[in-house]
């Protein structure tokens, strides 16, 4: 956010005013009777001493009107030349700004206006501020602004403090609830050796003193479970969990879940206490069961459908699941139902939940719990009695199938969930980065005997969304993950930015006749199109020079068909070529960086350092990605979603020789790796008809 630095100016002259006339300006003690509510209804007369923020102050004559605002609402204070001494009353007008805090000392009476207020008698500072209010910033409608400065986003929008003190209400009301079922509360660990309990990737981090890699725990989930090996029958945590993946305007990658474990309980227990919970939850705050959100009204009265996995996809995807027993069978039927991101080593669970996620989730409104998956898609879920090839497994489900809860009748069966582990080993060796390792010492404590349980966990944060009919899930998450800003990059420099000549001694049209010149194949001088444009909108996004990146993108492999024989020479001549042209030294090893780490140029030992080698590193090898899977679609590229690229990207036998570690060099420069394909998706959308993807 820009500042206003005249305004700031003027603000620390009063500062040193204030101090100047011997007052501290940051008292450390004060006094409160009441809050503003309670001096509103205190009644004419009263004697009040009340503190809040100036929002407000309107000078006629010798009174002035302020509003003081405080967490519990709005009271006008009104300042008089004849109630107070004419000097202090003086001082006051000058030195205090709006924003400031302050205690004010009066009675209670009403104006001729018919307004609540308080006659001041006495007033001290209490804090003061140097930065204006946010309504000087148009009402901060920037969203940047307002998630990355959430303190100015709750002075100035009533709206995000309804929904921060909704999610405090709900989180309340559900430890109230559990406490009330017979349920302890317990903290289990959120770095630990192993993580499990979901199928995500880990974030990572390393123990120096005992020299060992940690991760972020993605659930409770087998730590509640060895509780209740150990005698805890019934317990909860209202969770901190972390996954290293996508974000978007249901994920963040730091999420507040509520999980909890009931013994001699199954998942028909699990369903009847939610459709118990969640009512109490929504009319705590005030909400009809029925409601709107998303552009829908849902109506939350129990009982809520309970339908099998097998009998959605059935019902919107016109086929039954069982009808295709193998693997190689569904995957063919996938292909005829147009299924993205699968191949034929995609496993049989997931080729049907990627069916149900096209064909069936989207038609979800009202709640309905999902049961009886197939035993693929649960690796620690118990397997129904009469049908091993399914679990005892619930989803709640709600508009466009969004998920709340998800729970089922834990597998207690150590040798049954030895197997699993073990098939979950072989889908990491076979590429999948979302498989959950095999945790041994859960193993052993199934073994000491897990009595029949089931447990449920249920996420805060996109409950609170959906009730609150909020558009993002950053509205709800107070301080969410956000990309840093322009200098926020620990370590990285601006190499190609502001801090560094960004003159180019060629215009843009030389330059591509200086590539041509080089350059004959139609695929290479598409790939540097593209590289270019990528590179332009890292630049805009980032805030730096958009012809120098941009430039950077197109004459990057400029010597490629040159070494094209013998490619351990690649980026040897490109340094002359562009030495000839003008270019500085700067901006030439930019152009070779992106050769680090390969076995060109004696570079393999050489390792990228500033945001444009990590962004043209990124960028030029996405485009590779990009491309194989538009020739892939009848319409290439006009079709082409991120959501498919992603999955495109963790399917490594697609397009095998594009590096997705360099791509991911992207989180280097502040993007997580879904908004990178998604920007660079766009830029080459928009250059499609110079490609030939269009």
């Amino acid at each position: 956010m820009p500042t206003d630095i005249s305004e700031e100016a003027i603000r620390l002259q009063h500062l040193e005013n204030i101090r100047t006339a011997g007052i501290e300006p940051y008292p450390a003690h004060t006094k409160r009777t009441h809050t503003l509510a309670e001096a509103r209804e205190a009644g004419t007369d009263s004697e009040v001493i009340v503190a809040g923020r100036i929002v407000s102050k309107r000078e006629m004559g010798k009174i002035a009107f302020c509003h003081l605002k405080d967490m519990s609402g709005r009271l006008q204070a009104v300042f008089s030349a004849s109630q107070l001494d004419p000097e202090k009353y003086k001082f006051f007008i000058k030195q205090f700004d709006l924003g400031d805090f302050v205690s004010v000392r009066g009675k209670i009476f009403v104006t001729k206006a018919g307004e609540v207020s308080v006659m001041v008698d006495e007033f001290d500072i209490l804090t003061k501020t140097l930065l204006p209010l946010p309504e000087k910033f148009h009402g901060l409608s920037d969203i940047e602004i307002r998630y990355r400065q959430r303190y100015l986003d709750l002075l100035a929008n009533e709206e995000s403090v309804k929904i921060a003190k909704a999610r405090s209400l709900l989180v309340r009301e559900i430890r109230n609830f559990f406490d009330g079922h017979g349920f302890y509360e317990v903290e289990t660990p959120v770095l630990q050796t192993l993580y499990g309990g979901a199928l995500a990737r880990p974030f990572e981090t390393h123990h120096n003193a005992l020299d060992i890699p940690l991760y972020l725990r993605i659930a409770p989930e087998l730590y509640l479970k060895r509780l209740v090996v150990g005698g805890l029958e019934k317990v909860y945590e209202v969770a901190k969990c972390f996954r290293n993946e996508g974000i978007d305007q249901n994920h963040n990658p730091e999420f507040t879940q509520i999980e909890f474990y009931w013994a001699y309980a199954d998942y028909q227990d699990l369903m009847d206490i939610t459709e118990e919970l969640l009512p109490q939850l929504i009319t705590k705050l005030g909400l009809s069961l029925k409601f709107e959100t998303e552009g829908q009204t849902v109506d939350f009265t129990p009982p809520y459908p309970r339908v099998t996995m097998r009998a959605l996809i059935q019902e919107h995807a016109g086929i039954d699941i069982e009808d295709y027993p193998t693997q190689e069978a569904l995957y063919k039927k996938a292909i005829v139902l147009k299924i993205d991101g699968v191949d034929k080593n995609t496993g049989r669970g997931k080729l049907i939940d990627e069916i149900y996620k096209v064909y069936a989730r989207p038609k979800i409104v009202n709640p309905i719990f999902m049961i009886d998956h197939p035993v693929e898609l649960s690796p620690l879920a118990k397997r129904k009695p009469n049908d091993p090839r399914y679990v005892e497994r619930l989803q709640l489900l709600c508009v466009g199938g969004n998920e709340l809860c998800n729970g089922f009748s834990e597998l207690n069966d150590p040798i049954d969930q030895e197997e699993r582990f073990r098939e979950q080993e072989r889908l990491e060796a076979a590429g999948d980065d979302e498989s959950m390792p095999f945790d041994e010492d859960y193993v052993t404590a199934l073994k000491h005997g897990l009595p029949p349980t089931a447990g449920l966990g249920m996420g805060i944060d996109r409950l609170v969304k959906l009730l609150m009919n909020a558009e993002n899930l950053k509205e709800v998450i107070l301080f969410p993950t956000l990309k840093p800003t322009k200098g926020e990059g620990r370590g990285l420099e601006n190499t190609g930015g502001s801090t560094q000549d960004t003159t180019l001694p060629i215009t843009r049209e030389e330059a591509w006749e200086l590539v041509k010149k080089h350059t004959k194949e139609t695929t290479n001088l598409n790939h540097y199109l593209e590289s270019e444009a990528v590179m332009r909108a890292l630049a805009e996004r980032l805030g730096e020079n958009a012809e120098y990146w941009g430039m950077a993108g197109l004459l990057h492999d400029i010597d490629w068909e040159m070494t094209a024989n013998d490619s351990k020479q690649h980026l040897t001549i490109a340094p002359r070529i562009l030495k000839e042209a003008g270019f500085d030294d700067n901006f030439i090893e930019t152009i070779v960086s992106h050769g680090y780490g390969c076995d060109c140029a004696d570079l393999i030992t050489k390792n990228r350092e500033t945001k444009i080698q990590y962004a043209l590193a990124s960028a030029e090898t996405v485009t590779g990605l990009v491309y194989a899977a538009a020739l892939m679609r009848p319409d290439k590229i006009n079709s082409l979603e991120v959501k498919s690229l992603l999955k495109k990207f963790k399917d490594k036998s697609f397009a095998a020789k594009v590096n997705r570690e360099i791509i991911r060099e992207c989180e280097k420069i502040g993007l997580e790796l879904s908004e990178f394909l998604e920007l660079s998706l766009n830029a080459i959308k928009k250059i499609a008809g110079q490609i030939g993807l269009n």
